[in-house]
């Protein structure tokens, strides 16, 4: 067990102290926003919204995210990743605090977006600092390690907000959301002021090309929107699938859907290291992550044994601890051509159109072909995802003959 122990332990060897910290200051800022759980519950309950407004509340979280991400990401390029970094966590805490004061549909339609643009600016400048804080051969397993604190922070968050609105009211949850964020701001000017932390991998392009000119990007921005809408499925119709169809109670669902966490934190680090070791492309693991994924979703209409959620739910679990890290440091390998901002803020934009999307449309489908059907398409989706990485794969085989 002690051997065990290290071996994991040694998976985290060569990364930077800067990673470690952004991986805290992430940790910290994914548990802060622990309204986000809450926020349905929050407009039904408390200011008595409709489904229907809610619905329409939630679009505007997508679309900030979508804005806030691409502002981010031109930021990032012109002013900086350090200054973009400070200036979101900052603003994002306020607005969480002032969020609270706003009780008519278009006040918090307006107020969602806002904390949304301003919240997401945050992550295309982190990706770019951790690139720069990361040796080029750690990178991918740097993305792992923040990952681990992203899902971390998730766990985390909604545990502690369903003590905190126990205890002290939704209000308190805003204030806990704002001044975690703000705790966070002073963390990180503390230990990431550029003055003080030194970069690894400081990557200057003096003929940068735009992400827009691209054509192999944009073959992977499609593949990861489609992967992001499938993998989007077991947050929204999934569990309505485990209620409805295996008559699970929320304390099963919430077991179940705790296992991914278990494993991403168990197992996803070795696993990275090990696959780093092989031969396999990164545009070859993505397309492995994404076909492990759709397979999630074929395995559930083979038998009306219980345990087969089991089953696939390991294949996506494990479908998304090659796809995520190897899709993020693809997207870190190519920006080093381009303006980094830019195209770092393009490869989490891919994510926040699959939330516009993905949470709808597979509602949708589920109401009107149910979900043995639902789970066919989803399959059909990730078959069209695989072909494009094929075809990527391909693209980039001539580009390097070429060089």
């Amino acid at each position: 067990m002690k051997t065990l122990f290290k071996n994991y332990l040694s998976t985290f060897d060569g990364l930077s102290k800067e990673v470690w910290w952004l991986a805290l200051i992430t940790f910290v800022n994914r548990a802060g926003t622990m309204v986000i759980p809450f926020l349905s519950l929050y407009l039904t309950d408390d200011l008595q919204f409709t489904l229907k407004d809610v619905s329409w509340i939630m679009s505007a979280f997508g679309l900030g995210s979508v804005v806030g991400t691409w502002i981010g990401g031109k930021l990032t390029d012109t002013i900086g990743y350090y200054k973009v970094m400070v200036r979101s966590l900052l603003s994002t805490g306020f607005l969480f605090i002032a969020l609270q004061f706003l009780n008519t549909f278009a006040s918090v339609c307006i107020g969602i977006f806002l904390v949304m643009v301003v919240a997401d600016m945050f992550r295309p400048a982190m990706f770019v600092a951790m690139s720069i804080y990361s040796k080029p051969e750690n990178k991918t397993r740097s993305v792992t390690l923040v990952r681990l604190a992203i899902n971390l922070g998730f766990s985390a968050g909604p545990a502690i907000g369903g003590i905190i609105i126990t205890t002290m009211g939704y209000g308190g949850l805003f204030w806990v959301d704002g001044i975690t964020c703000i705790l966070a701001t002073l963390l990180l000017i503390k230990v990431l002021n550029p003055r003080v932390a030194k970069p690894v991998d400081d990557i200057i392009v003096k003929n940068p090309t735009s992400v827009y000119k691209d054509k192999p990007f944009w073959i992977f921005f499609a593949a990861m929107i489609i992967f992001g809408i499938i993998f989007l499925q077991y947050f929204s119709t999934m569990p309505l699938y485990y209620k409805d169809v295996h008559l699970l109670t929320e304390l099963e669902i919430g077991l179940l859907l705790g296992l991914n966490g278990f494993f991403i934190f168990l197992l996803e680090m070795p696993l990275i290291k090990w696959l780093e070791q092989t031969r396999h492309t990164k545009t070859g693991l993505i397309l492995f992550g994404l076909l492990l994924t759709a397979l999630s979703f074929y395995v559930l209409n083979l038998t009306s044994w219980i345990g087969i959620l089991i089953i696939g739910l390991l294949f996506m679990t494990v479908g998304e601890m090659i796809a995520f890290p190897f899709s993020n440091a693809f997207a870190i390998d190519r920006a080093k051509k381009g303006k980094q901002g830019e195209y770092l803020s393009m490869y989490v934009m891919a994510f926040s159109i699959a939330h516009i999307f993905g949470h709808n449309a597979g509602l949708r489908l589920v109401d009107s072909v149910g979900y043995n059907n639902t789970w066919y398409i989803m399959v059909g989706l990730g078959f069209i995802g695989i072909l494009l990485l094929m075809y990527l794969k391909r693209i980039l085989k001539n580009e390097t003959a070429r060089i």
